[in-house]
């Protein structure tokens, strides 16, 4: 695996050996929201909430933000497994990806949260390999419908 890679559009940027997903959608910001709900559903994440932070910065602070929701989700087998490697696992739950609008172009973003929970020492990595590697494989699967 590369580590400390650092290009931005349609990529996979790794710190330490944390994945940080991050690709242009050819569709419209709605879609691509919705896009994304929908294939955590179909790999077996619960759609927990989706969440428009431009919203709420107006709203709130009166201010204008560029386009931007976190999608948050949960698959309830893997999050099991990562709290039964370590409780403090569940401290980076849940799962999220956000689409954002930068520079007139839409984009999907996801940081792997099993890896980090790894790399910030919460679980030993030994114990977290399979969790990361099924999860790495349902996020893959998310990431290409997409």
């Amino acid at each position: 695996m590369v580590t400390n890679k650092k290009k931005f559009n349609n990529s996979e940027q790794h710190l330490g050996m944390v994945d940080v997903l991050r690709k242009e959608s050819t569709y419209s910001f709605d879609e691509t929201v919705k896009r994304t709900e929908e294939a955590l559903a179909s790999e077996g994440f619960g759609h927990l909430l989706s969440k428009g932070l431009d919203e709420m910065f107006k709203l709130k602070l009166g201010v204008d933000f560029p386009r931007y929701t976190i999608i948050l989700a949960c698959a309830p087998e893997l999050a099991k497994m990562g709290l039964e490697a370590s409780l403090d696992v569940g401290t980076l739950y849940p799962c999220s990806f956000v689409v954002y609008e930068d520079k007139g172009k839409v984009m999907v973003s996801h940081t792997s949260i099993m890896r980090a929970a790894s790399e910030l020492e919460l679980a030993p990595t030994d114990v977290m390999v399979p969790v990361i590697e099924e999860t790495g494989k349902r996020v893959n699967k998310v990431w290409n419908k997409i």
